[in-house]
């Protein structure tokens, strides 16, 4: 599936191709224990192969699922398309943050906040990768108060954009977390439980 242009920071790939690339995409929520372990073998071990060895021949995206059954994955996930608007090339720095930093953002750890309250931590994790705190707060913020029309449920600045997700995601009919898609297809071989080298002979065998 086709990435927006104002999600480009989803993408992570080394001296693309176009005639010449797959493509992997990884339907991850921030507060599913699985996709954090997915992601940080990716992070820590996979990307770093991929740069060295598979240079312009294939491509991850990371797709936001948004899972409604954590009330606080929402609000993690506007968090993320914070930063995609602020900085894109700070996402995956800034979602590797989130996944080891994600019990923070699990029910008994929110139950007690406001909404607001939640985005000014999430807010202050965004500072740690370089960027300015109050930017952050200023997209994720609630306001108070009824829309210029009356409404109220005005939402904040990435609404739009996190509809725009929901929506894509949709298409895909995925609802497991984490989800892999090779070239478009569900790739079911590929679990959260594979290790530095288990990817690499995935790679090995499908990326030529």
């Amino acid at each position: 599936m086709a990435l927006a242009p104002r999600f480009g920071g989803q993408a992570l790939s080394v001296g693309v191709s176009p005639k010449a690339i797959h493509t992997l995409e990884l339907y991850l929520d921030y507060v599913c224990p699985f996709s954090a372990k997915m992601f940080n073998t990716l992070y820590a071990s996979v990307f770093p192969l991929v740069k060295e060895k598979y240079p312009a021949k294939v491509q991850f995206i990371l797709r936001q699922q948004i899972q409604p059954w954590h009330p606080s994955s929402t609000l993690v996930h506007e968090a993320a398309t914070a930063v995609l608007r602020l900085a894109p090339n700070k996402f995956y720095e800034f979602s590797d943050a989130l996944f080891k930093h994600q019990n923070e953002y699990f029910d008994v750890n929110v139950v007690h906040e406001s909404r607001n309250q939640t985005y000014k931590r999430l807010a202050k994790l965004a500072g740690t990768t370089g960027l300015e705190e109050h930017k952050v707060f200023d997209i994720l913020e609630v306001p108070d108060k009824p829309g210029d029309d009356g409404s109220l449920n005005v939402g904040n600045k990435v609404t739009d954009d996190v509809k725009l997700m929901v929506k894509s995601n949709r298409m895909t009919g995925v609802h497991v977390t984490p989800t892999v898609l090779f070239n478009g297809i569900v790739e079911n071989s590929i679990s959260s439980s594979f290790t530095p080298q288990q990817w690499e002979e995935w790679l090995e065998k499908n990326i030529v």
